[in-house]
């Protein structure tokens, strides 16, 4: 039982890695790609986890140590915001006063039609009505207006 309580713990550690590492998608929305490659992962180390004891009792340890897991990092991220930034990044400016941040746009694949599409969606039309532009932590595109 303790065996799996600990695999658990490193398949849900593993699993917050990899997603992290993917990285966010502008418009805060993943591909199908990335949905298959997910799930795929989880369906991956789910069987590290419960490895040949697929008991009732064995699953229902692994389903309740991820559970608490989330819990406890949804608590240290409230009591520790470094560690709130690390599992779930910060917002990042890729826009700013008319100059694109083409490298943080390149480490995050976000291009500038993402940003002119988030343009549009409040109204505007040009990069010089656009004043910053950001990537926000769950990958939508905040526009803030040129005055």
């Amino acid at each position: 039982m303790m065996a799996t309580i600990l695999r658990a713990i490193l398949a849900y550690w593993a699993l917050i890695i990899v997603v992290r590492a993917i990285g966010r998608r502008p418009g805060g929305q993943i591909t199908p790609f990335e949905f298959v490659l997910i799930f795929f992962i989880g369906g991956i180390s789910i069987q590290a986890v419960v490895v040949d004891d697929r008991s009732i009792t064995n699953a229902f340890t692994a389903v309740a140590t991820v559970a608490l897991m989330h819990v406890l990092v949804t608590a240290l991220k409230q009591w520790f915001p470094a560690f709130g930034r690390v599992i779930d990044g910060t917002p990042v400016l890729i826009f700013e006063n008319g100059e694109w941040h083409r490298e943080r746009m390149k480490h995050h694949g976000v291009q500038e039609t993402d940003v002119m599409s988030a343009a549009r969606a409040q109204g505007l039309e040009r990069e010089d009505q656009i004043k910053y532009a950001v990537l926000e932590r769950k990958g939508d595109i905040s526009i803030i207006k040129a005055s």
